[in-house]
């Protein structure tokens, strides 16, 4: 039950309380560039949970019997990034595979789960945190629903943004970098709840 409790808060800390986009500020290229359209937000978020649980079950591992092992810890973040050059590419051949209208309006974005620096953050932070292999898996899948929720919130808020009437100099990137730190903002509200619910 313990253990149960504890996948419980690493989940809902990386979903609200440390959200990677909104808290940490990684991943923001595709927050920004893919969130115009509820289905793209949609379509990346999934696959961005995919990759991130996938890297980490992977990672984990790599570092841990590996690069640990034989004393190569310099080499994380180049071994890192190879493995989720990787895994990017499989999720991009299924994709291509078996939902290719997907595939094509994600167009460019796709290949930059790659360069996504959230799906890093996550592999990296997993280790930091001493994380065990589970609790790495669990802290991969809150922060991709943490992603996906950051994505659907800002899909929405940017289409209410097309039919409002900015002053000239807000229009275009500008009004939609407010709107994103307005709701960056929102989450700081979340600040101490996962302690509040499960002292």
């Amino acid at each position: 039950m313990a253990t149960f409790k504890g996948f419980i808060i690493i989940i809902m800390s990386a979903v609200l309380v440390n959200n990677y986009v909104l808290q940490k500020f990684l991943g923001i290229c595709p927050f920004l560039g893919v969130s115009k359209k509820l289905d793209q937000a949609t379509g990346m978020s999934i696959a961005v949970i995919f990759v991130m649980i996938l890297a980490t079950a992977v990672t984990w591992p790599i570092q841990h019997y590996l690069l640990d092992a034989y004393s190569m810890g310099y080499m994380q973040t180049i071994v890192f990034i190879l493995v989720i050059a990787t895994l990017v590419q499989f999720v991009e051949i299924v994709l291509k595979k078996y939902i290719p209208g997907l595939y094509e309006s994600l167009g460019v974005y796709l290949p930059l789960i790659t360069t996504n620096c959230a799906v890093l953050g996550v592999t990296i932070l997993n280790i930091d945190s001493s994380y065990t292999f589970w609790q790495s898996i669990m802290n991969a899948f809150g922060s991709g629903l943490g992603f996906f929720l950051a994505m659907v919130l800002f899909a929405g808020v940017r289409s209410r943004l097309e039919s409002a009437n900015p002053p000239e100099a807000f229009k275009g990137l500008p009004i939609t970098l407010v709107s994103a730190a307005i709701v960056s903002v929102s989450f700081f509200g979340f600040a101490g709840l996962v302690e509040n619910l499960f002292a």
